[in-house]
């Protein structure tokens, strides 16, 4: 190989690297950290999905009490650190707040086998072809989607596990 392909192949590593980085809801990306907050408006609860199990998912089941999406991706790091605190989050509040994570940029081999190390509390949905991010308009792993029990959006966007649980004992309050 020529030292101009060289230098071309590592170019284009380099790119993909920090798409990478970028994409997985580091600190850095600037349009996707950003919680939007307050929006209003309903958000649409119809939808059909998958579980991980395999067994049919109504959106519509979720109307009434307050839910917290969590969209994330197997291979995510950051996704990976929230596990502890999405369980105690739904262990905490299952019986007043929906809180359902919606796998997805992965196979639903890998989406079952993250899915098994966040617990029984939270309803995990395998979306490996993102048809419930694309409902959402999620385009970002870790991203947040939390409704209030009227389905009106509060927040969308990366939290950091404090500000999740103060927003979840309000709602929940």
């Amino acid at each position: 190989m020529s030292t101009v392909g060289a230098m071309r192949s590592l170019a284009v590593l380099s790119l993909l690297m920090s798409l990478l980085l970028v994409a997985c809801g580091t600190a850095t990306t600037e349009s996707t950290d950003k919680v939007t907050s307050g929006q209003g408006g309903s958000v649409s609860l119809d939808f059909t999905a998958q579980t991980v199990a395999g067994e049919a998912f109504e959106g519509s089941s979720l109307a009434g009490k307050p839910t917290v999406f969590w969209f994330w991706a197997p291979w995510c790091p950051t996704c990976r650190s929230q596990i502890p605190a999405v369980s105690d989050l739904a262990h905490e509040h299952g019986d007043a707040v929906n809180v359902v994570g919606v796998g997805s940029l992965d196979d639903g081999k890998a989406i079952a086998g993250f899915a098994d190390q966040v617990g029984a509390d939270v309803v995990q949905l395998a979306d490996p072809e993102g048809a419930v991010w694309r409902h959402f308009a999620v385009t970002a792993q870790s991203t947040y989607l939390v409704l209030d029990a009227d389905g009106s959006q509060v927040a969308k966007g990366y939290l950091d596990d404090a500000e999740l649980a103060d927003m979840v004992d309000r709602l929940a309050g």
